[in-house]
């Protein structure tokens, strides 16, 4: 279920992303002190980093990882695990030579991306799988066994 803002005015709705508008802000006071200090505030498209949304849920033996990657083919992108942090970095590149003609809207970002997730438990690094399709990410980690739910059984006195 995707969260929502009403927008104060008419009747549709837009996709809440909180960390967009924290990275909004820190490109504010980054374009601020860079005024005041006479450097460049301008960055090239190719140097922007950008964040792929994620999903994390978990059952009873594994956690699972969907991470949307849409336009990155799948060798573009690199999976590791660090102790309890799960990174996803990569580059979804510009392929169009558009010679002719102008554009009217470039919305998409190009360029490098990684994000780091801080995984909930412990995991079997050495057993994790990853799938790629249509431009998801699908992830499995195994659970360490000493984190996996144990039925304990009680005995009659």
């Amino acid at each position: 279920m995707a969260l929502e803002r009403w927008r104060p005015f008419g009747t549709s709705t837009m996709r809440w992303d909180p960390f967009r508008e924290v990275s909004d802000i820190q490109q504010e006071v980054n374009r601020i002190f860079d005024g005041f200090f006479g450097r460049p505030t301008t960055v090239a498209a190719a140097e922007r980093m950008w964040m792929p949304l994620a999903d994390m849920y978990e059952t009873k033996d594994d956690l699972h990882v969907s991470v949307e990657l849409p336009g990155v083919r799948e060798k573009e992108v690199n999976v590791s695990i660090v102790g309890d942090v799960l990174t996803v970095k990569g580059e979804r590149k510009w392929h169009r030579e558009e010679e002719e003609g102008a554009f009217h809207r470039l919305e998409r970002v190009y360029g490098k991306f990684e994000r780091s997730i801080p995984l909930p438990v412990r995991v079997q690094a050495d057993k994790v799988k990853a799938s790629y399709r249509d431009g998801v990410l699908d992830i499995t980690l195994p659970k360490a066994e000493e984190v996996k739910p144990r039925e304990i059984k009680i005995d009659l006195l």
